[in-house]
């Protein structure tokens, strides 16, 4: 991202789709179990997004999908503004509630011995 962005409007726009699909889903963002289960789910990766993405006649499916799109940019977010700004991003109850979730598994992820 450049200097020339403006990081607030970037973070209350993600946030705002972030909250309208997950109305679609019914995620309780006060349910840490639930938001760390769909982080987790987030991160799996593009074979488990290709199975959701098969049925196009799922919504739920597809909502999800675009939620994944969303914690994707999210993450990139947070992670450009913190090394090229110097700061962190925040947004509201839903950002960090999410936020919170995915840094937590990328961590365990991370720290997780490979399997080669």
């Amino acid at each position: 991202m450049s200097g020339f962005e403006n990081h607030q409007r970037t973070l209350g726009e993600i946030e705002l789709q972030i909250e309208r699909t997950a109305v679609a889903l019914g995620i309780d963002w006060s349910n840490d179990a639930q938001v760390r289960a769909l982080a987790r789910e987030a991160l799996a990766g593009s074979e488990a997004h290709a199975a959701l993405a098969a049925d196009t006649t799922d919504y739920r499916a597809r909502a999800k999908l675009e939620l994944f799109g969303l914690a994707a940019l999210m993450l990139r977010t947070m992670e450009e503004t913190a090394a090229d700004m110097g700061y962190e991003s925040h947004g509201g109850i839903v950002w960090k509630a999410f936020a919170r979730a995915l840094w937590a598994e990328k961590a365990q992820r991370e720290a997780a011995p490979r399997e080669d």
